[in-house]
């Protein structure tokens, strides 16, 4: 998969994506376009033709568990919670039982451990820490885990690593949290000793790794590159693609689009994004010729060598689990005031790739869904219920390549106390790469709480934009380059963080209704022409292709 792959595979692109766009192509106006007489924007022929180094639109076609299959494993049934002891009678705490099931599933090398129709209420949280094992219930509208306790109760108080009185609760850690035994066990012995730790793939400290081999220059898009030293690599291995900023902060710039704004941008005050660097990119390898190593996607960032480009080992990742059709049911309690949540948390991934979620509801919960340091995931037929969340998704602490397809967020079902916060669909800390496809969004927004995420795609989505970005100025700027927004629904009207083409430099925003500007003003970041694009203003499902995560799937 050298250069033959690559031009085999840009000719087949392109005779696809030709095909598709062609036959989606039957209207000639904004105006005249309908949901039946679609249009092909420019960008989209644009992209065909350069599809992994386009500058406005990322190559998202991977996305997901195993680079986006279809279908999601079967894992053969190796435990009923029954048999540990579970009752489903709403009454009887189940998560003693749950997790030992759970466990003996790991022990057996993985499979599946089933909860049949019932509530099953649990007092403490459920862990899934072994690869290939699937937490499985009978359907969302059939099992239900009622959960009693929160993450404070259960593990301790959480500061934030940043300082002050900020719970971690708010952005971090789930009910159901899947993350791989050893980084879990000590990420809960990081917070009862109150040394708060960085949550990402090289541990607490963010010394638990070790060079493989250094890495020669590449460009962005390039599926392979060449290494000093191949010895320790081999077909299949994860490893991480580590990537140091230099003290002119031209990785930062890079990560922005380069040009005259990036370059005048104060970046040493912005001490939280820079706390985020290096730029930690796992990938599974793909092939291994001689020093000439491909990987199964397309380089996010140029490999430049004052970046000190290398491949590294990491903390050891959890893979092949999922938790499927249930319902999550919090004990339902007002919602805690902003960034005081004590972590009636819903399902969260943490140094997790290749796992996923599917039909599965959180209700009643303080935060939804949470990527922390994940890739490679899917989250599908995903649902946020209930008395309204603070971060319905949040996806964070440099999360790549994941894709959360077919989701909902509820109107709450009580108004929001004060002095409480909704976001939405969070991306933030240099994550890169992840998609957001066909979703209904009855409230919150596009949210990024800084921290220069990027190459992000929203796509074939309705949204009720009454949500609000959070996010320290000290985490830099709202997005970077190769933000894409297509084929939007905003059916209030407003204006903020859904068209971006003022705020979002090397962006583009695509087939999205009209909408004005009222109670938020999102203020560029970068000064200077954006390089930001535009079209299909003013149009409601007139895009063709109605789905970019799909058409570059179908390519």
């Amino acid at each position: 998969m050298g250069k033959g792959h690559a031009d085999i595979s840009r000719r087949s692109l392109l005779a696809g994506a030709i095909a598709v766009a062609g036959a989606a192509a039957t209207g000639t106006t904004a105006a005249a376009a309908t949901p039946s007489r679609g249009q092909v924007p420019a960008l989209w022929h644009e992209f065909v033709r350069t599809p992994f180094t386009h500058p406005q639109i990322p190559y998202v076609g991977r996305a997901g568990h195993r680079l986006g299959a279809a279908r999601l494993p079967r894992r053969p049934v190796v435990a009923d919670v029954t048999a540990y002891g579970a009752v489903g009678d709403g009454t009887t705490d189940c998560a003693p039982a749950i997790n030992r099931a759970i466990a003996a599933a790991g022990r057996a090398g993985g499979g599946t451990v089933t909860i049949p129709p019932g509530t099953f209420r649990i007092d403490g949280l459920i862990h899934i820490g072994y690869d290939n094992v699937v937490l499985r219930g009978a359907g969302s509208d059939r099992t239900t885990l009622y959960a009693t306790k929160n993450l404070t109760e259960l593990i301790g108080v959480y500061g934030s690593r940043y300082g002050g009185t900020k719970s971690s609760w708010s952005w971090a850690g789930g009910l159901i949290w899947l993350a791989p035994k050893a980084r879990w066990d000590s990420l809960v012995a990081a917070i009862r000793a109150q040394a708060w730790p960085f949550e990402g793939w090289t541990g607490n400290r963010r010394d638990e790794w070790e060079t493989l081999t250094t890495v020669s220059p590449a460009r962005q898009g390039s599926w392979t590159v060449t290494v000093a030293d191949a010895r320790r690599l081999r077909p299949g291995r994860l490893v991480l693609l580590r990537l140091a900023d230099d003290a002119g902060h031209t990785l930062l710039e890079h990560m922005s689009g380069g040009g005259p704004g990036p370059q005048a941008y104060s970046w040493d005050d912005k001490t939280k994004l820079t706390s985020y660097v290096p730029y930690e990119w796992p990938v599974r390898i793909a092939r291994v010729a001689g020093r000439k190593v491909t990987f199964e996607r397309p380089l996010p960032l140029d490999v430049r060598p004052e970046w000190d480009p290398r491949l590294t080992t990491h903390v050891r990742e959890l893979t092949g689990a999922g938790v499927e059709g249930l319902t999550l049911q919090a004990i339902e309690t007002p919602q805690s005031q902003h960034l005081l949540d004590k972590g009636y948390n819903g399902v969260a991934f943490q140094c997790a790739y290749d796992c996923w979620a599917d039909d599965v509801v959180v209700r009643h919960v303080d935060n939804g869904f949470g990527l922390v340091a994940a890739s490679s995931c899917t989250l599908r037929r995903t649902r946020v219920a209930g008395r309204g969340s603070h971060h319905p998704y949040f996806c964070r602490e440099g999360s790549h390549d994941n894709l959360i397809e077919d989701f909902t967020i509820e109107q709450r079902t009580v108004p929001a106390p004060p002095n409480t916060q909704l976001h939405g669909i969070n991306v933030e800390g240099l994550s890169s790469y992840n998609v957001w496809s066909r979703g209904e969004m009855q409230m919150g927004t596009f949210d990024s709480h800084r921290g220069l995420p990027f190459a992000n795609v929203r796509t074939d989505i309705t949204v009720n934009n009454n949500g609000r970005h959070g996010g320290d100025a000290i985490a830099g700027p709202l997005f970077g380059a190769r933000f894409t927004h297509w084929n939007l629904r905003v059916t209030n009207g407003r204006a903020g963080l859904m068209k971006i083409d003022g705020l979002a430099p090397y962006s583009a925003t695509v087939g999205i209704n009209e909408v004005t500007e009222f109670d938020q003003i999102d203020v560029p970041d970068f000064t200077g022409d954006l390089h930001s694009r535009l079209e299909l203003y003013g149009t409601t499902d007139a895009v063709r292709p109605r789905n970019l995560y799909e058409a570059q799937r179908g390519l």
